[in-house]
């Protein structure tokens, strides 16, 4: 294709969708990528069934200096929206957990839908092809890869995050956004396992539900977690860990519904005779050994009713204070990106240069897991490709 109307780096669920949404308004679309074929984190997400959208979501499940930055496009492009473009290709879907919707069969129908899209919108996809570096030019841009230069009206930055490296994660659209001039709120890792300066190996595989949040004025996540080598991990943990700073600690209730010290008490005037770990039964056994083990062997007539409720403390109000992350390897998603400051909430276009778009995860939206992450790409990605159409 010879001087494309709207050159989409990146063919991943944003990418696409912003490529098949610009070929449908009109404009000539090339599609480039330096991977071997498209929508590779599409095809390993869900556990390879592709959770595709979550039909709750709004602005309120995503983390964003701008918490309302979100809005514009996702309520032109709703999960019901989706949904309808899923059943037009008759993918059978399935509702998981409230809201989250997944595939039946294989995350490789959502890739290849889009594909079709954007073949049936007239777009070229250019895979194994690096790009080195893009450039304003006179009416647009010069875009520079390994195979030459490709001049185009405008540029929809798609390359995702720095999540999951060893398919092809870059930091290609930041390194882009800061030439430009845009501003980046630093990227971290995000929906990502916690490490633990004391992780107890006896623990690794017990899994418990929870509640955990940040504060008390945080966000509230009732699921479950699982004790892993170097740490924890689980829904309710890597949804906590995209709200925790250097050195924050989370709040986690292992009895959620229940009031522990209540709870504990009544063991103790039923059982008397008991050992310590019978106070938390409701726990699974190893977790209750460990947790009680500071009580000794002495039997629950002779606890002091201080170290019960010390105990009832720790197991409704445990401080969870990671030492760190499993890193962007183990990560889902990254947070921070480009500055939404420097970015039409409409549009999705730069707001001093005329013609560059950034979406997906590239840019400071990150969202819950379950679904909103995929759904924000959609939704970016058809605010973009409107837009960027009129380039042409």
């Amino acid at each position: 294709m010879m001087n494309p109307d709207v050159i989409v780096l990146g063919a991943g669920a944003a990418g696409l969708m912003a490529a098949a949404t610009a070929g449908q308004n009109g404009a000539r679309v090339l599609v480039l990528d330096h991977g071997p074929e498209p929508g590779r984190k599409i095809l390993i997400s869900g556990g390879g069934r592709c959770n595709f959208t979550h039909l709750e979501t709004g602005p309120n499940c995503f983390i964003s200096q701008n918490r309302h930055f979100a809005r514009s496009a996702l309520a032109r492009y709703t999960p019901q929206d989706f949904l309808k473009l899923v059943n037009r290709y008759g993918i059978a879907w399935h509702e998981k957990a409230r809201g989250q919707l997944f595939c039946d069969g294989s995350a490789g129908q959502i890739v290849d839908m889009l594909v079709s899209e954007c073949r049936t919108a007239g777009c070229e996809l250019r895979m194994q092809t690096r790009i080195l570096d893009v450039r304003q030019a006179e009416h647009g841009f010069i875009v520079v890869t390994d195979g030459g230069e490709i001049r185009t009206g405008a540029v929809i930055l798609a390359t995702g995050g720095l999540s999951i490296p060893k398919l092809g994660a870059s930091d290609l659209s930041l390194r882009l956004a800061r030439k430009f001039g845009l501003r980046i709120v630093p990227p971290a890792p995000a929906l990502v396992p916690l490490v633990l300066a004391d992780a107890d190996p006896e623990l690794a595989g017990v899994s418990l539900p929870i509640v955990a949040r940040v504060g008390k004025k945080g966000p509230r996540f009732e699921d479950g977690m699982v004790f892993t080598h170097r740490g924890v991990s689980g829904p309710a943990i890597l949804q906590i860990s995209s709200y925790l700073e250097n050195g924050e600690a989370a709040q986690i209730d292992l009895l959620p519904g229940q009031n522990a010290l209540n709870v504990l008490l009544k063991v103790k005037k039923d059982r008397p005779k008991a050992l310590p770990p019978s106070l938390l039964e409701a726990l699974p056994q190893r977790l209750a050994r460990v947790l009680a083990a500071g009580l000794g062997d002495t039997m629950l007539a002779n606890q002091p009713d201080r170290a019960i409720r010390a105990l009832a403390e720790r197991v409704s109000n445990w401080q969870l204070r990671p030492a760190g992350t499993e890193g962007y390897a183990k990560a889902e998603v990254m947070r921070g990106g480009i500055d939404t400051r420097d970015l039409s909430s409409q549009t999705l276009e730069a707001r001093d240069i005329p013609g560059l778009y950034a979406i997906g995860e590239a840019v400071d939206v990150t969202g819950w897991l379950g679904g909103h992450n995929f759904q924000w790409a959609w939704a970016s990605g058809v605010a973009a490709g409107q837009a960027a159409a009129g380039h042409r």
